[in-house]
């Protein structure tokens, strides 16, 4: 049967995040083309609001200065003459029309005073003046002193209006005659010279050094937010503000509209997306939990022991395990598909099994017991085996074929022989002695190792089980796996030297190093009873010429027996501290727990050999540290830890530089 491993799902990686991946660069790449088109309508409009605010400084500069050319001509009609001329009356006339910004025509003489005034009201007072408007004779001698047109400072009047004024000064014949002053409105200045297509684009308003705004043109519509432009209004000066303030422009709906046609498309995307995905999730998750079921069921016939094998209706070969495989030598591609006679059939028992094999395909149901049969291996070797047939049903209740469990108990006649045998002969007692204690001895010495294998092999089969093998971290795995029967091995060869009073095999190992090590190796006993491991590691390189296997036992030993001692206190108290430092021309380890302390009386028996306090202990460990440790020269001591607990120290020659 042509078995595929499952794979992983589809419904997991990055396969799945890159639709909506490209769909959020999709969207933001809209929002930012929206944004920069948005961006750039702003910066248009803002570059055609500054020419405009441009341009009308210019007009009203222009218009200004026209205005005083025209006060200029009006000098030797009003100045150089008597009374004013026929000329200048009517030239005033036409300068103070109701649509002009002139409200009131002024001459004054070389020394100041008014000699005459259109309009008159009252005895020459000007139109608005007011006693703290009166002009400043700065303003008068400025003009007189600079020979050109000076602007006065703007002021309010009645009528919700601001007046200035422009002092003009005439010559006549190279002599200073006298100035003439025109007041004129800002309000009427705007209305006059802002055209009617400025007005419907911008709001413009005129605002005193304060920022207090004096007269403004404007009609009942909503500003642009931030979209304004101000500029100093010189001439007249004195610190006014031309103020241009665009209104809200109409609703764009194009914009509007394809936006939220691309955001409702989006949407609509994305809910397919999600929907489509949860679909496939859907069936993925079904075939996820068959891909589980079939890899448990794969597990458990992996990790048999009886060999499998399943035949059709025909006796053809249709499935076998591993197990049976490795029974009879042959692999699964050939003996897939085979008819009888199978290869593994015993020759010299030919016969037997045929016909043994026709009564189960000819059989309506499976027999209860075994049948015992012969069979070879592909080697040659003969092996005895106990097979139970089982009808093959299939989904829909019908029989396909037979389901036959073979056990291999040609090991189990051997023991029985073997213990037959057993039974007529006696060991001399000594010799059962020394194999018992070498057999204790191996039992607590490689128990550390065989642990850490059957981890690390529990790890590999839950990782295989669950779909989540890397090659990567299983090559890790076995390596330490590996590692680890490499010590086993080595453990055995060392307890060996010891029975044999044999000379460690040493080398040159950092003490640092080692402690690390151990600490790993029962770490997740560790965080199993929530206790905490501190390591305090030497100042720089602590090497010593050590057997590292024997002494990283001694290490894991004196650990566990640390947290043994922190089993009835505490959480919050459960610490371990284990240190490396120099003393003495060699290195130091302590390992100090905080338990209960030891009694007097067991300390005096401490490391005695077959004396323990635990209930499941063998009495072997702290006898065997000190033996190894001994035999690195070094020694093996404890103390009571001062704040409660116990310390173990053992001490071990420094390697010579």
């Amino acid at each position: 049967m042509n078995r595929k491993a499952p794979g992983r799902p589809l419904g997991s990686g990055w396969r799945w995040r890159l639709p909506y991946l490209m769909l959020g660069l999709f969207l933001v790449a809209i929002a930012a083309l929206v944004w920069l088109i948005r961006e750039y309508d702003e910066e248009d409009q803002r570059t055609a609001l500054i020419g405009d605010v441009l341009w009308m400084e210019q007009n009203l500069r222009f218009h200004l200065e026209k205005g005083a050319e025209l006060l200029a001509q009006l000098g030797p009609g009003l100045l150089d003459e008597p009374q004013p001329s026929a000329a200048a009356q009517a030239q005033m006339q036409r300068l103070l029309q109701p649509d002009n910004p002139v409200v009131q025509v002024i001459w004054m003489d070389s020394a100041g005073r008014i000699r005459g005034a259109l309009p008159m009201i009252g005895e020459n007072r000007r139109i608005g003046e007011t006693e703290d408007a009166t002009p400043a004779a700065s303003l008068f001698r400025l003009a007189k002193v600079s020979g050109r047109p000076v602007f006065g400072p703007a002021y309010q009047v009645l009528g919700d209006d601001a007046y200035f004024e422009v002092y003009v000064p005439h010559y006549r014949a190279g002599e200073f005659a006298g100035v003439i002053v025109a007041v004129q409105s800002l309000r009427e200045l705007v209305s006059r010279e802002v055209p009617w297509w400025f007005s419907e684009k911008y709001r413009v308003s005129i605002s005193d050094p304060t920022g207090q705004e004096i007269v403004s043109k404007s009609k009942a519509a909503i500003l642009a937010h931030g979209l304004e432009y101000t500029i100093p209004l010189d001439p007249p000066g004195r610190g006014l503000v031309l103020k241009i303030t665009a209104y809200r422009g109409e609703v764009r709906w194009v914009p509007i509209l394809l936006g939220a046609s691309i955001l409702l498309l989006a949407a609509g995307i994305m809910w397919s997306v999600w929907r489509l995905r949860l679909h496939v999730v859907r069936r993925q998750e079904a075939e996820h939990a068959l891909h589980e079921a079939y890899a448990f069921r794969r597990a458990m016939e992996d990790s048999l022991l009886t060999g499998l094998r399943a035949r059709d209706m025909d006796g053809r070969m249709i499935y076998v395990n591993p197990a049976f495989c490795r029974m009879v030598g042959y692999s699964e591609s050939e003996l897939l598909g085979r008819k009888p006679p199978m290869p593994y059939w015993d020759p010299d028992d030919l016969e037997r099994t045929q016909a043994l094999h026709e009564y189960i395909l000819s059989s309506a149901s499976a027999g209860g017991t075994g049948v015992e049969v012969r069979l070879r291996r592909r080697n040659g070797e003969r092996l005895d085996a106990m097979v139970f047939e089982a009808p093959l049903i299939d989904a829909h209740g019908h029989q396909t074929g037979w389901m036959g469990s073979v056990l291999d108990i040609t090991e189990q006649k051997r023991i029985e022989t073997m213990a037959r045998q057993q039974e007529e002969r006696l060991h001399a007692t000594s010799r059962l002695i020394t194999m018992g204690e070498m057999a204790s001895t191996l039992a607590h010495e490689l128990n550390q190792p065989l642990a850490a294998i059957a981890s690390y092999n529990t790890g590999c089969m839950n990782r295989l089980s669950n779909d989540q093998a890397n090659k990567e971290e299983l090559l890790m795995i076995l390596g330490k796996l590996g590692k680890q029967a490499q010590r086993a091995g080595q453990i055995i060869r060392r307890v060996h030297d010891f029975v044999r009073r044999s000379e460690p095999k040493v080398e040159q190992v950092d003490l640092n190093q080692l402690v690390t090590e151990a600490i790993g190796l029962v770490e997740p006993d560790s965080r199993k009873r929530n206790i905490r491991i501190a390591f305090i590691s030497a100042a720089g390189p602590a090497d010593a010429q050590i057997d590292p296997v024997m002494i990283e036992q001694v290490l894991v030993n004196l650990i566990r027996n640390g947290m043994d001692a922190m089993r009835d206190i505490s959480l919050e108290l459960r610490r371990l501290t284990i240190s490396v430092g120099r003393r003495d021309n060699g290195v130091e380890v302590t390992v100090r727990d905080r338990g209960r302390g030891i009694a007097p009386e067991t300390a005096e028996r401490l490391f005695e050999p077959f004396f323990t306090t635990k209930t499941e202990g063998m009495g072997m460990g702290l006898n065997i540290c000190r033996s190894i440790i001994e035999s690195h020269r070094g020694t093996l001591r404890f103390e009571a830890a001062p704040d409660g607990g116990t310390v173990f120290r053992f001490w071990i020659p420094a390697s010579e530089s």
